[in-house]
């Protein structure tokens, strides 16, 4: 505890190769399969194992058929592809730290977070920083000196790379107070999003950099970002919709969408408690949500299906109801009574109806059965939507961000369906999921449904989650009519009945 290390635990982890932890990354491969493939075919690294797989020799293996092969080749491709990038949260994270501590720096005048970061993309290679000074080397001397590095890759006059210990990289740029806006908005991106500006600009004569707007050679002052587009001839356009998705042309003709905010959230559902695979108590996630200034919170932990995740027998939900009517006596937010119900192989419910109804709304979510054919699981989605009782359908494909892709369905078909029966889909504000993906929510609001945005909490810091689904949201071109939960509490328990 006091040194941060285990001399017993590092000689035992010194018997393995290195190698071989990276093997458990891999979707389908947990310590057993792992230690099968190590002992019978010395497999101790990924390209161990890719070769292997290219050699059928884990068909010789009792357990290994062609299928697991397969499969284990697809999870290696994945995680190759997903090489270099990280979950938004932890960006966030390091993105927070570094730049406070950068902000202890004297002279610092304008500090922001640029790049992909800035634009809310749901994996984040690294972490941009633009930085305007009065004394720019002290800024990039203090940078390269930063704690949380291991390795300096870079130090300029106005750009300094690093390496974190996470292994992520950062990148300092330093420019002046006057060309800070064009900077901030050039290095924000996307790339996309910038050529086509250029584009337009060039039409205009004007050229554009990120040390300023010209025309004629003669710059074309601008104090922020909103006076670049204005100069342009266009709205301003949010960072999270930067990504030349139609949004140049919409600002051309009008004002861009007043997208969801955070402080439009007033309250949450798909929270998880110690009567399942949550780690906090049920009071602690009510008093956290009330700490959070929220109106009111939805309850859901795992259903009896879920075993693995201490899914609640009927008896245990029952405790569970009472619990909250204990609680809801000693605090102002309002508990809403609620299930994570697993969308069953055959598209119904986990409980039966006459136990449904006693919730204030039910999510829906797969939790087994992954590789069903696309008709199949859209059949299967399709049918738990017709329950009348069904609030929610909860990360709707299953994907885990960086590890596991969505399983197979008819997109276009299940949205239509949503709209058709009432269901409302959720944007799962997890960083592990953030899923809808934001090109889904738009199609969604283009047929004119709405979204609840959810952070599927499993612990208090987990509450926080919701932040990201709002950036998702947001760059789907979200506005707080198309979120459900920016809705009042009066208005949200009307919505709650409206299918029963």
């Amino acid at each position: 505890y006091k040194t941060g290390r285990s001399s017993d635990f590092e000689e035992l982890k010194g018997e393995f190769p290195e190698g071989i932890f990276e093997l458990l990354k891999i979707p389908g491969l947990g310590a057993k399969r792992v230690k099968v493939l190590y002992e019978k075919l010395k497999v101790a690294s990924i390209p161990d194992l890719k070769l292997a797989c290219e050699q059928n020799r884990l068909l010789e293996i009792e357990g290994f058929g062609p299928r697991m092969q397969e499969k284990i080749l697809e999870g290696i491709g994945r995680l190759s592809k997903a090489a270099g990038q990280y979950l938004l949260d932890e960006a966030v994270s390091e993105a927070g730290k570094l730049t406070a501590y950068l902000n202890r720096v004297k002279g610092i005048q304008k500090i922001e977070i640029a790049g992909s970061l800035r634009r809310s993309k749901e994996t984040v290679k690294d972490i941009d920083i633009l930085v305007s000074a009065e004394d720019p080397a002290a800024v990039h001397a203090a940078f390269i000196r930063y704690p949380g590095a291991i390795a300096v890759i870079a130090h300029g006059e106005t750009k300094s790379s690093i390496t974190l210990k996470n292994g992520m990289n950062s990148d300092l740029r330093t420019v002046t107070l006057k060309e800070f806006p064009y900077a901030l908005y050039y290095f924000t991106g996307s790339k996309e999003h910038n050529v086509a500006v250029r584009t337009l600009a060039k039409k205009k004569s004007i050229k554009m950099s990120e040390y300023g707007m010209f025309k004629r050679n003669r710059l074309i002052p601008c104090k922020d970002e909103a006076e670049i587009f204005r100069s342009l001839g266009l709205a301003y356009i949010p960072p999270e919709a930067r990504e030349n998705t139609g949004e140049i042309e919409w600002a051309a003709a009008k004002d861009f969408p007043r997208l969801v905010e955070e402080k439009d959230i007033r309250g949450v559902f798909h929270v998880h408690s110690t009567y399942s695979d949550g780690l906090s108590s049920l009071e602690q996630m009510v008093g956290e949500a009330e700490k959070m200034g929220y109106e009111y919170v939805g309850i859901s932990d795992h259903s009896r299906s879920a075993r693995y995740a201490g899914g609640l027998e009927i008896e245990r939900v029952e405790r569970q109801w009472h619990e909250i009517d204990q609680i809801q006596k000693r605090c102002k937010i309002r508990i809403l009574k609620g299930i994570e119900s697993d969308i069953l192989a055959d598209g119904a419910l986990d409980y039966p109806d006459s136990f449904l109804k006693g919730f204030d709304f039910v999510i829906g979510s797969i939790h087994s059965r992954f590789n069903m054919p696309a008709p199949e699981m859209t059949a299967r989605i399709k049918r738990a939507m017709e329950n009348k009782y069904l609030t929610y359908v909860g990360h709707l494909t299953g994907r885990l961000l960086l590890s596991r892709e969505g399983y197979r369905l008819d997109m276009e078909e299940i949205l239509d369906y949503a709209l058709k029966t009432g269901v409302t889909i959720e944007l799962n504000a997890n960083p592990h999921r953030l899923d809808l993906d934001w090109r889904v929510c738009r199609l969604l609001k283009k047929r004119g449904g709405c979204v609840g945005i959810h952070p599927d909490a499993h612990t208090l810091e987990g509450m926080k989650d919701t932040v990201y689904g709002v950036g998702i949201a947001r760059k789907a071109w979200l506005e707080k009519k198309d979120v459900v939960n920016t809705r009042g509490l009066e208005a949200i328990l009307k919505f709650l009945k409206r299918r029963r």
